[in-house]
């Protein structure tokens, strides 16, 4: 839980924009930096980021990705798994991982130091940055950007070909949305103006955590969701599958009238090639409610 909790730290970081490019300083030759990766096919790449791990892990020739974020290789914090995501080397994020690398392209989210950005900025490394997606529009936009960077803008529309044939088969049924939140381990709960609460509306779900007055990442007690259950609860344990000790506490399983769900903490905050994954997760519960 708590490497998890780094994540979500990271995403739910404030959001600052990137300073305009300065130039390199003497001691460095921006020409030793790769502009292409060994093959030839597009700039070379690394990615500080999870969720942009696992959009590039798709679009970019592995060539080209000289690494990734250590997040990715934790399971506690990776979103695309892994075995896929220990083909690439992975990077504690500092400026000076970085510059051994040499990469042509940077890219992070968008809670980048301003002191990281500095540094990466002399040095004569482009950055960019990508935040957290919250609706389904937002991450197709992402992958066509990190796609077109990576000069594979046709394996970005095939990622979101998947997509929209995802979001076709998981169209919520005819009816009244079902309400339902998303609780996490430790009781935290997943808010409204989020990518889960845009993908949990598109399948037949209505999330109450803002109707009772829950923003992103509050808190929910045990105590209150016995008292006033929802129709279903999707319960976030950790990356194993497994409830942690409040998901799973016998007294929810004498609430009549409620279903509970797993559902796997790695498809709540990244878009891009999780989509998918989890329109299918929640369409599935779905189903099973009448």
């Amino acid at each position: 839980m708590k490497r998890w909790g780094s994540l979500v730290a990271l995403v739910l970081a404030g959001c600052t924009a990137a300073p305009a490019r300065e130039a390199a300083p003497p001691s460095v030759r921006p020409e030793l930096f790769g502009t292409k990766s060994p093959s030839g096919e597009g700039p070379t790449i690394v990615s500080l980021n999870p969720c942009t791990d696992a959009i590039l892990a798709e679009v970019a020739d592995p060539a080209q990705l000289l690494a990734i974020s250590h997040y990715s290789h934790d399971p506690a914090g990776s979103s695309m798994g892994v075995a896929a995501a220990r083909r690439f080397p992975a990077t504690g994020g500092s400026v000076e991982e970085v510059l051994a690398l040499k990469p042509a392209l940077v890219v992070d989210g968008n809670f980048t130091s301003p002191a990281a950005r500095a540094a990466l900025a002399r040095l004569g490394l482009k950055l960019e940055q990508v935040p957290i997606a919250a609706t389904v529009p937002d991450s197709i936009a992402q992958i066509r950007r990190l796609a077109a960077l990576a000069g594979h803008p046709e394996r970005g529309e095939a990622l979101v070909r998947r997509i929209e044939t995802a979001l076709a088969a998981s169209k919520a049924p005819a009816g009244e949305p079902v309400p339902a939140i998303v609780w996490q381990g430790g009781g935290i709960v997943a808010g409204e103006g989020t990518l889960i609460s845009d993908l949990l509306t598109h399948t037949g779900f209505r999330n109450i955590a803002a109707a009772r007055g829950l923003a992103q990442a509050s808190h929910l007690p045990l105590e209150d969701m016995l008292a006033n259950p929802p129709r279903v609860i999707l319960a976030a344990g950790n990356s194993h599958g497994e409830e942690d000790r409040l998901l799973g506490h016998p007294a929810l399983a004498r609430l009549t009238g409620t279903t509970r769900a797993p559902l796997d903490p790695a498809l709540l905050w990244c878009g891009g090639p999780t989509i998918p994954q989890t329109l299918a997760r929640l369409a599935e519960v779905r189903r099973t409610v009448r």
